[in-house]
């Protein structure tokens, strides 16, 4: 029996997986596998919630084949193509930019690349096109003995110390629309925090940090005290994925809209069951959603924010 995703004609734009599937040379089975278990390509979806295939999935699934084909596993071949698509940015300059500075250890150079890519690309671009590669390249190199654990403390510092100058001068946001962010009970990197809270700040709407490693019992205290619009936690650690997710079942069943986020959460199986909204791995969109919650819950606000003087 055909799955009626490749049966439903509401596909809007983009192949179905039939399609994509024939086009490829790769099962269809296979490319839903690749979706659930690496997240890979992050694939659009009809109004009737049914996969939809465009051009840039198309190229990620192209490579993804290509690295199997060449006896890559494919766990490793799904690492070798975001590192390739990274190569493969328009931000790639950019991004050269700040990991020269990161190698020269000068936080100013980092900083200064930074506010040049700002300028150019705005802030949650900026986020997705270039801090982010940045951190994963680290990582990478941190990991294989290449840096320190100096170099990536230092890049982590400027990165940091350039979001806080970037809240710090951004308008001041509605008072009455604030968004508590927190990391999971075991997770103790807030700098994806930081860098959301920048980007949410810059478009009116205030935020408020927990300290790493939230316990449950804090978060809902202060989310009971605070009573923020909406709710994030941000898990990286696969292996505390299960306190995660009880930090957000406790906030859910508070009523207030949940967001969660982070690598612990990264391919659509480690989601099943999980309350809230994903946030996905994108800046620009992950403030959309929230944003749109917030909105939602101050309409007047915003019309009042938006009236001409």
């Amino acid at each position: 029996m055909k799955h009626r995703e490749e049966t439903d004609p509401d596909v809007g734009t983009g192949l179905r997986i039939r399609e994509a599937s024939e086009l490829l040379g790769v099962p269809a089975a296979t490319l839903r596998s690749w979706e659930h278990r690496y997240g890979l390509p992050v694939t659009s979806r009809s109004a009737g919630g049914h996969r939809r295939y465009t051009q840039a999935a198309l190229t990620q699934l192209g490579l993804m084949r290509d690295e199997v084909a060449s006896g890559q596993k494919a766990s490793d071949a799904a690492r070798r193509v975001r590192a390739l698509l990274d190569e493969m940015s328009p931000a790639r300059p950019r991004i050269d930019a700040v990991l020269a500075g990161s190698e020269r250890r000068d936080a100013t150079e980092i900083r200064a690349a930074l506010e040049d890519s700002f300028a150019d690309l705005g802030l949650a671009e900026t986020l997705d096109q270039v801090v982010l590669p940045v951190m994963r390249q680290i990582g990478t190199w941190w990991a294989s003995g290449r840096c320190d654990p100096g170099q990536e403390q230092l890049t982590t510092a400027a990165v940091r110390a350039w979001l806080a100058r970037i809240t710090t001068l951004a308008p001041s946001p509605e008072p009455d629309r604030q968004v508590l962010l927190a990391t999971g009970p075991h997770d103790v990197h807030t700098l994806g925090l930081e860098a959301l809270a920048a980007v949410l700040v810059n478009q009116g709407t205030s935020c408020r940090i927990l300290p790493a490693s939230t316990p449950v019992s804090v978060l809902t205290t202060e989310a009971a005290a605070a009573s923020p619009s909406a709710v994030v936690i941000v898990s990286h650690l696969s292996s505390q994925r299960r306190s995660a997710v009880a930090s957000l079942v406790a906030v859910a069943e508070s009523g207030r809209p949940t967001f969660y986020g982070g690598n612990a959460f990264r391919s659509p199986l480690t989601r099943k069951r999980v309350p809230g909204s994903y946030l996905g791995e994108r800046m620009v969109e992950a403030a959309a959603m929230i944003q749109g919650s917030v909105r939602t819950a101050f309409p007047a606000v915003e019309q009042t924010s938006s009236s001409p003087a």
